[in-house]
């Protein structure tokens, strides 16, 4: 199962893919990733083509930083306008893009209602010219994100499928949910499935993979790969153990007193990228508590971690919590 994944011109020694994360999928999130895990490649946060066009370089440094350190990252943007995404494309390649992706999966509706995101499934001639635009202005293999139809009313899975395979994209992943299903709906594997055996390019499946029988069961849609992605967050050597498991492999997790040091790492690199320490300790709290997941106080922790304004006050926070 674990194997080679040839992406386009590009060959991964492995096909386990750690996904965008808004508010997590920076540098710093993906230097530890590749660190415990080393995966085929690490995503960056979902960007909008107009941001990255209109914006100054110092307010795009989250987005545009690729640690030296860090592995293979694939640049996920947001776009509606052809020409806007031309332009893009060329700017992030410039930047060290090793992949590119266009998200057409996200449900929110700021995206949607400027044509962007999930809105894109059931525009094909759209989602054509998108990818088509991408093609004709990087080197980098180019991929598109989408959700799947799921036997809705909106029945789009094929004209995607199509519209994919025309504008000759060189890989697809797939979350398997419909846009307006939440994640209490478990994934529709039948609809990935479709689109591997529909399409000639590698279908690289996603949504609720965090253990190994979760592994298996992506696996059995004949996906050429999985992206793993809101189970990576507070444990960024995930795939790595995976891969031990699967493999039938010894792997031992780091200690509590470990992941603690590791947080911290993480929120103190997050403020030397944005340059602002209280900001980094406020944008922490969001993915907090997933290093917290096995912690015996996690309550006090997190109320703890609603106070703190400062790294010192959080490495203190740290030993004595961890």
């Amino acid at each position: 199962m674990i194997t080679p994944l040839q992406l386009g011109n590009r060959l991964f020694p492995v096909n386990l893919i750690q996904g965008p994360l808004a508010g997590v999928s920076c540098a710093p999130f993906r230097r530890l990733t590749w660190r415990y895990s080393q995966p085929a490649f690490s995503c960056t946060e979902m960007i909008s083509c107009k941001t990255i066009i209109r914006s100054s370089e110092e307010s795009l440094r989250r987005f545009m930083t690729k640690a030296v350190d860090e592995g293979p990252v694939c640049f996920q943007l947001s776009a509606s306008d052809p020409q806007e995404l031309a332009e893009a494309t060329q700017r992030v390649t410039q930047w060290g893009a090793d992949l590119i992706d266009l998200n057409c999966g996200c449900p929110v509706n700021k995206i949607r209602s400027k044509g962007a995101g999930s809105t894109l499934l059931t525009h094909p001639l759209k989602l054509y010219q998108l990818i088509s635009a991408m093609k004709k202005n990087t080197d980098v293999p180019v991929s598109i994100k989408i959700r799947v139809d799921a036997k809705s009313s909106d029945r789009f899975n094929r004209e995607v499928a199509q519209a994919v395979s025309d504008a000759g994209a060189d890989f697809l992943i797939v979350h398997g949910r419909h846009w307006t299903e939440r994640y209490d709906t478990s994934c529709h594997y039948d609809d990935i499935q479709f689109f591997v055996e529909t399409l000639s390019i590698p279908v690289i499946g996603n949504g609720d993979i965090s253990c190994v029988d979760s592994l298996r069961k992506m696996f059995s849609t004949g996906c050429a790969g999985i992206m793993i992605s809101r189970a990576g967050m507070g444990q960024p050597w995930l795939i790595r153990k995976l891969i031990s498991e699967i493999n039938q492999d010894f792997f031992t997790e780091p200690s509590l007193n470990e992941i603690g040091f590791i947080f911290l790492e993480h929120v103190t690199a997050l403020a030397s990228l944005i340059n602002d320490e209280k900001l980094s300790i406020l944008q922490s709290r969001k993915f907090a508590k997933y290093y917290a997941r096995n912690m015996l106080n996690k309550t006090e922790f997190i109320s703890e971690m609603n106070c703190c304004e400062s790294l010192s006050e959080l490495e203190k926070i740290i030993s004595t919590r961890f």
